[in-house]
């Protein structure tokens, strides 16, 4: 359920009501709009069913929230909501990209994707330390010593880290390396790793699952945001259908469909949705055609010898000619990129 206030409720009316839940064990959240503010009851409302909050001052009407996604759904929160990375703004006017190699493999690799991307406008440098593989076998990744590769070419380039945490074991580890958390498909729905994440106030990068629907999806996010961190920024990255000319097929109406029923951010990643390098400017450019708020781009400075993943990884000219037609097109939709232009 949400509380609407009614325009000009005053600080201690807010604060009096927000008294009145927490006395009964509900948690609130404070959403002050342009107009008016809006408090979130979080918990059982059948604990509100003795107290008159519809007469206490400064309310304007009760709203019950039919959605299961309480925190992740635009009743709770009307307006969108624009996620701070250390001084990177998600969710705003400006287009946010993402990109770097599957995974860390060298310092040398590693160095010269980050001085690439950076170039060519890139904010995030992502790459994978812990690498969850369908086979045993394959390159499972450089784990704690690929997190410290990490940080020394963000030191070297200025660029802020983002990479998967694959379980709730890994969570502290990880924390002291990224400025963000990236949740990958496999981990969608593991609830005790999306626990440990909500406890967390770091912003996370949360990847839709191959087989997951959009209320799965947000009803899991529901998870990270019910813990108390609302720095949730979805990912659609390719579902799993009949087709299998691609590695996945891209969902671009999920882009739309989120940015109506949810206030959080929206990214999308065309290197997993499509699996071939080739297909992923095309996508890319969907995808900001569509309303996305960023990308998270694979880029890999040799992607023939890459140790995972290599059919999908662009190469650093391929991506920088990316940025460039991004920021060729980003007007037209209203939008912002600072990247290379030719």
């Amino acid at each position: 359920m949400i509380i609407v206030m009614k325009h000009g409720s005053t600080e201690q009316q807010i604060a009096e009501i927000s008294r009145t839940l927490k006395s009964l064990g509900l948690g609130v959240h404070i959403s002050e709009g342009t107009e008016r503010t809006i408090i979130g009851v979080i918990g059982d409302k059948q604990l509100l069913r003795d107290i008159p909050l519809e007469i206490m001052p400064g309310v304007e009407k009760l709203v019950p929230i039919v959605e299961s996604y309480k925190l992740a759904g635009r009743t709770f929160k009307p307006e969108k909501s624009l996620i701070d990375v250390n001084g990177v703004k998600i969710g705003g006017s400006e287009i946010v990209i993402m990109a770097g190699p599957c995974s860390v493999e060298s310092r040398e690799q590693i160095m010269e994707a980050a001085a690439s991307v950076r170039k060519a406008g890139a904010k995030f440098l992502r790459g994978g330390a812990y690498k969850p593989r369908t086979s045993p076998y394959s390159f499972q990744g450089l784990e704690e010593d690929g997190l410290k590769l990490l940080k020394e070419a963000s030191e070297a380039t200025g660029l802020l880290i983002i990479s998967e945490v694959t379980s709730e074991h890994t969570v502290d580890i990880v924390d002291r390396y990224v400025d963000m958390f990236q949740i990958g498909a496999r981990n969608v729905q593991n609830f005790q790793l999306l626990k440990e994440i909500g406890r967390s106030r770091k912003p996370v990068l949360f990847k839709r699952g191959p087989s997951t629907t959009i209320d799965e999806w947000l009803n899991a996010a529901e998870y990270i945001m019910s813990g108390g961190n609302y720095n949730v920024v979805l990912c659609e990255r390719g579902i799993r259908t009949f087709e299998t000319s691609t590695r996945n097929t891209l969902d671009i109406s999920a882009v739309p469909v989120i940015r109506n029923i949810s206030h959080l951010p929206v990214f999308v990643d065309p290197s997993h949705s499509a699996g071939k390098a080739y297909l992923v400017p095309s996508l890319s450019m969907a995808a900001i055609a569509a309303g996305a708020d960023g990308l998270i781009i694979e880029v890999h400075p040799d992607p023939i010898h890459a140790m995972s993943d290599a059919a999908q990884q662009i190469t650093p000219d391929v991506f920088d000619s990316l940025c460039s037609d991004i920021s060729r097109i980003a007007p037209i939709l209203g939008r912002k990129f600072e990247g290379s232009v030719k």
